[in-house]
């Protein structure tokens, strides 16, 4: 028996607290202690003081709990069984939301734990790896001049990438500018790139979109993600019958019961779960194996900390059609430093560690110079 002893929330945060923040300038790790001194470390990609009041709040009634409480004293090893219990466990404040954003920090340190206990990578536990590299797509937020981001590109392209994502900042708030940077990253990139957009839902409308993507057909572009919200299944459903492009989307979506839904009734072509939002490595298998059985392709979310990342690989490289990941073009230091031994981009793919765990070591120096709590 492994006993948990503690589960540690910290909460890093790079601009002041009343000034604005992007993605990646902010993050809430997770650290769970156990009696053997083996500590594991997760992450959720959410609002950092929420997820810390659903892992810390005291019990108000044996339905509504905090999660640190319902796994003191209880087995590290036993992760599917306690992913059950924290998720019956706060079943008022959870279900979906910041309450499984919550489990699926601690999830995530739960597979760290085991694999640093019996001596093996994450995704030995998961069932094997079946690639050694995963290729990748960088993702930025775009420029607001369309020109600017020629040299945004050429940078990628420097770097090894043959696919790139773009999305967030004044993507989806005005057609033609839209239509501008989707064209000046297009020539930027040549014909051969893959490249895809992500509007976050700022399309709004199926008819709008529609009329969106087919404005940009003439530009190739690999997927088109997030055009509306994905609750707005029917809007889905209409534009994967009525564009050329790829739709992709489910980056704010949690567990399996949401991920069926969407997957059976949006038709999307690609669902893009985020490890540390969907519930965790535990549930993300069984959205996997959902996407699986009706034909949907799963390609990760991830555009956080290289927490984030390395359990990506891990997660990844045990699934037989687990080939692309998304790869962050922060330059945030939660990104790029947070991690010591980040997993590094090497000419379009980053390599799967071997390490027991998920082979992470944080910058604890870093964590005190960006510590909020």
């Amino acid at each position: 028996m492994l006993k948990i002893t503690d589960i540690e929330v910290l909460h890093l945060r790079v601009p002041a607290m009343d000034a604005d923040c992007e993605w990646g300038e902010d993050a809430v790790i997770v650290k769970v202690h156990t009696d053997k001194g083996i500590v594991g470390v997760g992450e959720a990609d959410s609002s950092p003081l929420v997820v810390q009041a659903c892992i810390e709040a005291p019990q108000t009634n044996f339905y509504c709990n905090g999660l640190k409480r319902l796994l003191i004293g209880e087995n590290a090893l036993e992760i599917e069984r306690l992913w059950n219990k924290m998720y019956w466990g706060s079943n008022y404040m959870g279900r979906r939301g910041a309450g499984i954003h919550a489990i699926s920090a601690i999830d995530i340190a739960l597979w760290d734990i085991a694999g640093q206990f019996y001596g093996v990578p994450v995704h030995t536990l998961l069932g094997g790896k079946y690639r050694d590299k995963i290729r990748c797509y960088g993702t930025f937020i775009p420029a607001d001049k369309p020109e600017d981001n020629v040299a945004i590109v050429q940078g990628l392209k420097d770097q090894g990438f043959s696919s790139i994502k773009f999305g967030g900042g004044v993507m989806g708030d005005d057609p033609d500018t839209d239509y501008a940077i989707v064209k000046a990253v297009r020539e930027a990139a040549g014909p051969e790139m893959e490249v895809q957009i992500d509007l976050a839902s700022k399309w709004h409308t199926c008819g709008h979109s529609a009329m969106m993507a087919k404005r940009l057909e003439e530009f190739n572009l690999n997927w088109i993600e997030e055009p509306v919200l994905a609750d707005s299944l029917i809007s889905y459903e209409k534009l994967s019958r009525q564009v050329s492009q790829k739709i992709a989307g489910g980056e704010s979506l949690t567990t399996r019961y949401e991920f069926q839904e969407f997957i059976t009734k949006s038709n999307a072509d690609i669902v893009q779960p985020d490890i540390t939002r969907c519930g965790g490595i535990t549930e993300m298998k069984k959205i996997y194996d959902i996407a699986q059985m009706n034909g949907t392709q799963l390609i990760p979310h991830g555009f956080s900390t290289g927490i984030l990342l390395h359990a990506s690989v891990h997660f990844l490289a045990a699934c037989e059609q687990g080939t692309l990941m998304e790869f962050s073009q922060s330059s945030s230091p939660l990104f790029t430093s947070l991690v010591k031994n980040q997993l590094q981009f090497d000419n379009g793919f980053v390599a799967v560690s071997d390490a027991p765990g998920l082979g992470i070591e944080l910058d604890e120096e870093l964590i005190a110079k960006y510590r909020v709590n």
